[in-house]
């Protein structure tokens, strides 16, 4: 489902500042970021690019340690946290995954709210670097608000949005700045939605530094809480349906950081449904011989879905994770 939406021509000096901003941490946030991670490579489509009639390049973040572009977010935040301060934060899988991480090789000591419906994988990986693991909440927004409540119960407790964060998405924003370097001459990125740090701060990234290129943001029907929330010009309250694209299912919190930021920078909202998703799995595994999870082909999806409007252009479809649920994924593909 495609409902026409465009950026408004010219930002105001105030929002325009915030972007600014939100790249500039990203630039800093590359610098402290850079030795625990991979730069992940932006692969040329092997036959879906011909197939849509576009130039396509796939940024490969399901080639990430962890596994998912959250591990950019997480270090970059915990690298601000001195390691007597203790953290609490809340995840559907990639963040619990990524900070988990994080924290066993920067040295914090973390504890993680997960969803009672998590991935047994995501779940195992979580449980493998050692953290506290607390499973309490339907979904993952849920589960944010008992992390929350926890951290204000505890004075001594930091608590770690997976998204509503200035130095999240400052890492997630590092994205941005290794396509400007990978792939020349860039019109539309497509990036999945799900609380907004991603898309903010690549986003902010490729306004700032970029030229004339277009973010598309694209939500899973079934879990539209950013597309929703953009819309209304606020949170709103939507239903929540299990979705192929679980990493970014869930609600957003009210005041989010993301929202202005998302409004602003993102040029056109694309829906789609669970049949485009899974068509997006089997395409990436059967043309592209790339396995990856729903949130990922999320992104592949709003593009084949708009691929007339988009034909001809040079586009980056951001693939931002492979953590799976084996039972689920490859009988699709």
């Amino acid at each position: 489902m495609y409902i026409d939406w465009r950026l408004p021509t010219e930002l105001d000096s105030q929002m325009l500042e915030e972007v600014y901003v939100s790249a500039a941490n990203s630039v800093r946030a590359r610098t402290r970021i850079a030795p625990h991670i991979y730069q992940t490579p932006c692969l040329p489509s092997k036959s879906i690019g011909q197939q849509l009639g576009c130039n396509l390049h796939f940024k490969a973040e399901n080639f990430q340690l962890t596994g998912s572009f959250k591990l950019r977010g997480a270090l970059s935040k915990l690298s601000t946290l001195g390691l007597d301060q203790r953290v609490v934060t809340a995840s559907s899988g990639n963040h619990g995954i990524a900070s988990s991480y994080a924290a066993s090789i920067l040295g914090h000591k973390l504890t993680v709210y997960l969803p009672t419906n998590v991935s047994p994988q995501k779940l195992e990986k979580i449980r493998s670097y050692g953290v506290e693991i607390v499973q309490e909440g339907d979904n993952s927004g849920h589960s944010e608000v008992i992390a929350r409540e926890a951290a204000a119960q505890d004075g001594n407790l930091i608590y770690v949005s997976p998204y509503n964060d200035a130095d999240i998405f400052a890492g997630q924003g590092t994205i941005g700045l290794e396509i400007l370097e990978q792939v020349p001459n860039v019109d539309n990125v497509f990036i999945s939605l799900g609380g907004g740090g991603l898309v903010s701060g690549i986003g902010s990234v490729l306004k700032a530094f970029g030229e004339g290129i277009n973010v598309i943001g694209v939500s899973a029907k079934n879990s539209a809480a950013l597309d929703a929330a953009i819309r209304n010009g606020k949170v709103i309250d939507v239903d929540h349906f299990d979705t192929l694209a679980d990493g970014v299912a869930g609600a957003m919190d009210e005041g989010s950081l993301t929202l202005p930021i998302a409004s602003a920078i993102i040029d056109d909202l694309i829906i789609c449904d669970e049949n485009e998703i899974s068509a997006s799995l089997k395409m990436l595994a059967r043309q592209e011989q790339q396995i990856v999870e729903g949130a990922a082909a999320l992104a592949l999806a709003g593009l084949v879905q708009q691929s007339e409007k988009y034909c001809g252009q040079n586009n980056v479809v951001l693939l931002c994770g492979a953590n799976f649920d084996e039972n689920r994924i490859l009988p699709l593909i």
